[in-house]
């Protein structure tokens, strides 16, 4: 069992600025607090500050720390380079787990491949994640439905729960242990009645959560990729794809979306740079090939693809589908495409079919 540890608020401000002696330290802060649902989004933290908990996850996505939109790679991957220095050290807090859950994809895909992304790999190791547990949710939040509870389980270094006066603080890997070893004077053993207040907090949000979810009526997560292949041919696909305008937005602040594109770009007279680029399967030449065949030509067969790939192929071959429930796709768009809402057009229309 993970051991579970109590720290003061005073204590984990100390502790929090303290762990910038060492660590690139990331923090959620609020992007206006005057806004009628508050937005997170992370910051380098590189001075005293007094630590922000986020209630829910933040804007960016939890990749965007391991992958570029855009970076140089020609020199990353060359043997003289050392990769370790390059990625750097780095603290995330207020982690959440959606983020977890749906950054498993990354790993599969630049970990568990034939070949391993090196630059990836240095990055993850060198990064200590501090997640935390939501409190509260946004309206598109609906990570329950995919079976992803609203605190994490695993897959992060330390993470915070807080209580009146304070914070658990469970510690969830050898990195997590060696953190609060090197900063033991800030944490105390948690008592079980604290450990019982956070249950109690867990159980209420959860609860929360269900009543949020009831009324959107959405597909259970075990019919999703029977309706996704059954639908192949239906016209949602052309339905929906009437307001999207191909900005790549939904795939761009995904957590699991990844694909990217390698491109040669001029360094001066005499050099090329490798760049390496986030893509999107809903821009126009996505699949195009050499010579110009393309076989998702259409803004109808690229939205297909989409789910296809998310709902399809990743419970094929990871055994779970590429979505977290946490809904940016679905703020992020200007053509109001929302993912529940594409799932339960291919149901409805499934069922009648039947």
């Amino acid at each position: 069992m993970s051991k579970v540890y109590y720290i003061e608020s005073s204590q984990l401000n100390a502790f929090f600025n303290r762990v910038k002696e060492g660590y690139k330290v990331f923090s959620p802060a609020i992007k206006d607090k005057n806004a009628k649902e508050i937005d997170y989004y992370y910051r380098n933290i590189n001075s005293d500050t007094s630590f922000v908990y986020n209630s829910y996850r933040t804007v960016e996505p939890l990749k965007s720390f391991f992958t570029s939109a855009c970076e140089k790679v020609t020199d990353y991957f060359s043997p003289e380079k050392n990769i370790t220095e390059v990625a750097g050290k780095a603290i995330i807090f207020g982690v959440k787990s959606c983020d977890i859950v749906g950054h498993k994809i990354q790993d599969f895909v630049f970990l568990e491949g034939v070949e391993v992304d090196s630059l990836y790999a240095a990055r993850r190791e060198n990064t200590i994640l501090i997640s935390s547990d939501f409190t509260d949710f946004k309206e598109v939040c609906h990570c329950l439905a995919w079976d992803i509870l609203p605190h994490p389980t695993a897959g992060f270094d330390l993470n915070l729960s807080p209580l009146n006066e304070g914070y658990l603080v469970e510690a969830g890997s050898r990195k997590g242990e060696e953190l609060i070893g090197q900063y033991k004077d800030y944490f105390i053993p948690a008592k079980e009645v604290q450990i019982s207040a956070r249950r109690t907090k867990r159980d209420n949000l959860i609860d929360r959560l269900k009543k949020h979810l009831l009324t959107q009526s959405l597909v259970p997560k075990d019919m999703v990729q029977k309706i996704v292949k059954e639908g192949y041919s239906f016209d949602t696909w052309q339905q929906f794809m009437l307001t999207c305008v191909e900005c790549g937005g939904c795939n761009l602040i995904c957590d699991t979306c990844h694909c990217f594109i390698l491109a040669d770009k001029k360094e001066s007279h005499y050099q090329n740079k490798k760049i390496r680029v986030w893509d999107s399967c809903l821009y126009a030449n996505y699949a195009r090939v050499a010579g110009g065949a393309n076989p998702l030509k259409t803004r109808a067969a690229r939205l297909r693809n989409r789910f296809m790939k998310k709902f399809d192929f990743f419970v094929d071959n990871l055994g779970m589908p590429a979505c977290c429930g946490c809904g940016r796709c679905i703020e992020v768009c200007p053509g109001k495409i929302d993912i529940r809402e594409v799932l339960k057009d291919l149901a409805k229309k499934s069922n009648n079919q039947k």
